[in-house]
């Protein structure tokens, strides 16, 4: 069996029969990228320990009064701080090791996958189940392995759409595992362990809403890499480049808006909104480059349609560049982005005063008024932002040396821009390594001055004007896509526990009683509803009552046989159908569920909840979630969110959502379509 690992050097990988479905990319594989991977991993487990000792060190120094022994410390801190910035240093080097995802294209910025540590989710699990469910744990070694395995794999995820699936796969699957496992009046006591993607400092939380917020962090950086690897040569790599990077900002984007107050730096709502102008800009890059590849003409609009795409690429790359060097920001982002960003931003404002002067100067005006058609007076008139007084643009394009004048003052200010972008360039030893950036600027300068030149005149003595500012325009904005839960469909790996309606870890309920029932003529006497399932919904005094048969009990097995997931009528024939006078059945009673509301965790979006019902898959149940609790009964098809937990942001409308539950018997059950019937 061969599994397709979509790295930088592409290869097959060997995997054995006995493997479990879910793989991820093999570790040990020489691989450009896998070596970046283990690289990172390991620079993060060193700072781990570097962290570690220099909290002891301080702890240590708050707490002696002996001097010797503070210098002592002191000393120690001073090593531990400088072997804590050499590895930063490092792994900032490795964040900005962009070659590894690149192709032949002018380089785009990925961002690395957040590490984490193995977690062992066997005797947390186990210990649940037979506390809470009342079962024999060592029934569900399976699945336990397999949610383990599950994760196992989605910490290597390949850099393609299996990969993209793997971690959809594993976010689906978290939602069970929150409503089966997590409640409000028990912590499972698993720790989740992630580092930060570009200083590796671990963060620790036991919320399963770190874990989840984490995988989908790490869904939006496979997008980066999956756009960044892109050729971007041809319009169908562009878009599936454009693609890549509108869903990673999504990603981000999604993230914080439904999150706050995340432990570690990279998912703080100042840094996802980097990323996410970041995403933005480098999708306005990739639109610059599909136009200049679809329009080859030399047309006086098509020349001034490139140059407003260039100011326009320009300006988003500015607005990011600020977001970088703001004071939170600055040390945090590596110094080669900020670079990067800074270097296209003036490079794309070069741009774009090249192609004002190409339309200038390279569309003479001809003798019957071609040139200065309708459509180009339209076009030049929104050209600018502002023009100097004295002068209408109709007369520019009229007068040919006004346009050579106009030309040049655009042409001086292109050479000036794409100077100071190969200066920014060679200030940074991580970028001056790239070849393909480096002929870029350079070309792009050359080609610039040598225009200049041209339009040069010996007895040319006026002062070169200011050319006016360009307006920025694009005819196609970037879209910010929100993450498609539904797009992966997974089935509850724990489903044998029975109904989410019931069986989950915000439900209460007595310990299972087995209850022997005999067969009379007028019937069992007791009535059951829904299915799901089946509720007692009232006996007969007499017999059931006697026998221990109360009205709220819900039936979960028949003759030893389960049938927690049964329908109603199925229910019935086991009951009817055997041949002996007294049939056992095993029922459990429900006592309560967790249905304290807290408005403060409901999500923004009422949207962003139907996509995360849905994405589950949940068809037996009406759950309704918040960060630690749970509601049933209400309108169909409410339901809030299941994201990140640890705070989340308040909801400031619709918190009408929430409704008034009565007593455990007025629950809705299921989908419960049969009317009560007596047996």
């Amino acid at each position: 069996m061969l599994v397709y690992d979509s790295f930088h050097n592409d290869t097959l990988l060997p995997t054995s029969a006995s493997m479990l479905p879910y793989h991820g990319c093999d570790p040990f594989a020489q691989t450009q990228r896998s070596k970046l991977q283990h690289r990172r991993a390991r620079i993060n487990q060193q700072i781990n320990k570097e962290m570690r000792m220099r909290a002891g060190a301080e702890n240590l120094f708050r707490a002696t009064t002996n001097n010797k022994v503070k210098e002592t410390v002191a000393l120690e801190l001073s090593f531990v701080n400088s072997n804590l910035q050499l590895l930063k240093e490092e792994l900032e080097e490795l964040n900005s090791n962009m070659e590894v995802y690149q192709t032949d294209s002018v380089p785009m910025i990925p961002l690395g996958l957040k590490e984490t540590k193995e977690v062992d989710f066997t005797v947390p699990i186990q210990d649940f189940i037979c506390e809470h469910y009342r079962e024999d744990s060592s029934l569900y070694d399976k699945e336990i392995k397999e949610m383990i395995e599950l994760r196992q794999a989605m910490r290597t995820p390949s850099r393609n759409q299996a990969g993209l699936e793997l971690l959809m796969e594993y976010y689906n699957q978290l939602y069970y595992v929150d409503q089966r496992f997590f409640s409000s009046h028990r912590n499972l006591g698993v720790h989740f362990h992630w580092y930060d993607s570009l200083t590796g400092v671990p963060s620790s939380q036991r919320a399963l809403a770190f874990e989840k917020g984490s995988v989908l962090f790490n869904i939006g950086a496979l997008h980066t890499q999956i756009g960044a690897r892109q050729d971007r040569s041809a319009t169908t790599s562009i878009d599936k480049a454009v693609d890549a990077f509108q869903r990673a900002a999504g990603a981000f984007n999604y993230l914080k808006e439904n999150f706050s107050n995340a432990p570690s730096l990279d998912m703080s709502a100042l840094s996802l909104s980097m990323l996410v102008r970041l995403m933005v800009a480098q999708v306005q890059e990739c639109v610059f480059e599909r136009i200049t590849i679809t329009s080859r003409d030399t047309k006086f609009t098509s020349q001034l349609q490139l140059a407003q795409e260039a100011a326009q690429v320009s300006d988003v790359y500015s607005l990011v560049h600020q977001t970088m060097t703001q004071p939170l920001m600055k040390d945090y982002v590596p110094f080669s982005w900020a670079s990067m960003v800074q270097v296209k931003s003036e490079h794309f404002r070069a741009l774009s005063h090249y192609y004002a002067a190409a339309a200038l100067c390279d569309h003479t005006v001809s003798s019957d008024g071609e040139e200065c058609d309708e459509e180009s007076d339209k076009a030049f008139l929104k050209f600018y932002v502002n023009i100097a007084s004295g002068q209408t643009l109709s007369q520019i394009l009229q007068d040919p040396e006004k346009r050579r004048k106009l030309g040049k003052a655009h042409l001086r200010r292109a050479v000036m821009r794409h100077e100071e972008a190969m200066r920014v360039h060679s200030l940074c030893k991580i970028l001056r390594k790239m070849d393909i950036l480096q002929d870029v600027l350079c070309q792009t300068h050359k080609r610039s001055l040598e225009k200049y030149l041209e339009l040069d005149r010996e007895d040319d003595f006026d002062e070169i004007a200011e050319a006016p500012e360009i307006q920025a325009y694009t005819q196609q904005k970037p879209d910010i896509t929100p993450p498609s839960f539904t797009t992966v469909q997974v089935s509850d790996i724990f489903q044998r526990l029975g109904p989410l309606s019931v069986f989950c870890a915000r439900a209460r309920w007595g310990p299972p009683r087995v209850i022997s029932l005999q067969k009379r003529e007028g019937g069992m006497g007791l009535t059951l509803r829904g299915d799901s399932p089946v509720l007692v919904a009232g006996v007969v005094p007499g017999g059931c009552a006697e026998a221990g048969l109360r009205e709220g009990d819900y039936i979960v097995a028949v003759d030893g046989q389960d049938c927690k997931w049964a329908k109603h009528g199925e229910v019935v024939l086991m009951l009817t159908s055997s041949s002996d006078r007294e049939v056992e059945i095993s029922v459990v009673t429900l006592h309560s569920h967790d249905t304290q509301v807290n408005k403060s965790y409901f999500n923004k979006s009422y949207l962003s909840m139907q996509v995360e019902r849905k994405a589950a898959m949940l068809s037996h149940s009406r759950d309704k979630e918040n960060s630690r609790q749970r509601l049933l009964g209400g309108a169909k098809g409410q339901s809030s969110a299941s994201l990140l937990n640890w705070n989340r942001k308040k909801k400031r409308e619709g918190s009408g959502v929430a409704k008034k539950l009565g007593s455990t018997f007025s629950l809705s059950f299921g989908n419960i379509r049969d009317t009560e019937a007596m047996y």
